[in-house]
């Protein structure tokens, strides 16, 4: 386990970059072509209508590296579902998705979970029927923003189910050579930048601010506190606001599927702490997904 980590800082460090504005204003929209040309071409990357992937994530909770079978159904352009299975675990097959709006959730919650400080909570009043509904909406929002980051490594492209909008930063210098930066919005303040590599246009790389954590411990199975974060507050001082939290997606290791170049390995890095590695056994494009694996939680 500590090979694979150490492997997974170095890459991390090694592809830290710093935008750096051009002196002329960039088109986002050429880099994204071309990236879709590099991809496989708008003509085949269009005629996707559904895909299949299969694979194992290792994550990182706390001393443990914990494996994690998954397979990922997707109906472009709005239905999606992602089936995790820790084989270590007696504990049946989880799922999350969406189908449109509504939120798929296997196994269904009787009430979506409540942020903290709102109602639900132990000793707090019962969560009315609107904040139910909009921790739901939240919900579905969150998955959508997963379904998002995979995608732009898969497509570099927008769906309906939602829409993005880009706007071109500059180059970014890393040791594998340049990379154009865009800036990617959508709904409910999602942000990321989108790095796409200048030589092979392929997107290398998403990343985005997490939230500052809500306390000063660790939730269960999340990720461990970053390093060389707020130092303690001296005696009879209030401690800081938490620091605010880069996230990171790599995408490498891209391979021939039908034409087209999808990647097979996908590291993710918060603050600097590679906390998982995915590895795709392989995709299968344009199958028959049965229904039922979209259909909406009750």
């Amino acid at each position: 386990m500590r090979g694979f980590i150490h492997a997974c800082v170095v890459i991390a460090l090694a592809v830290t970059t710093l935008a750096r504005p051009h002196g002329r204003a960039g088109d986002p929209a050429k880099v994204l072509a071309a990236a879709r040309e590099a991809l496989g071409g708008e003509k085949r990357l269009s005629a996707v209508r559904t895909f299949v992937a299969t694979g194992r994530t290792r994550q990182v909770r706390g001393d443990n590296l914990v494996p994690i079978e998954f397979e990922i159904a997707c109906e472009l352009p709005d239905k999606y579902v992602r089936k995790d299975e820790i084989p270590a675990q007696e504990s049946g097959p989880t799922a999350t998705g969406f189908n449109g709006d509504e939120l798929i959730q296997v196994p269904p919650q009787s009430q979506p979970t409540m942020p903290p400080g709102m109602p639900g909570r132990a000793g707090a009043p019962a969560p009315t029927e609107a904040q139910l509904a909009s921790a739901r909406k939240a919900r579905v929002a969150a998955v959508k923003q997963d379904f998002v980051r995979l995608t732009l490594g898969m497509f570099a492209a927008s769906f309906s189910s939602y829409p993005l909008t880009f706007t071109y930063v500059g180059q970014a210098e890393a040791p594998q050579g340049k990379a154009d930066v865009l800036d990617v919005k959508g709904a409910t303040n999602f942000a990321v930048r989108l790095f796409v590599n200048t030589d092979t246009h392929l997107p290398i790389m998403v990343s985005w601010q997490l939230p500052p954590p809500a306390g000063r411990g660790r939730g269960p199975g999340g990720p461990p506190p970053p390093p060389g974060g707020n130092p303690p507050a001296a005696a009879g001082q209030a401690p800081g606001p938490p620091a605010p939290r880069e996230s990171r997606i790599y995408f490498a290791d891209y391979r021939d599927v039908n034409g087209m170049q999808f990647p097979f390995r996908l590291r993710r890095a918060v603050a600097g702490e590679t906390v998982e590695e995915t590895t795709f056994d392989g995709f299968k494009i344009n199958v028959k997904i049965d229904p039922k694996k979209f259909e909406a939680s009750k």
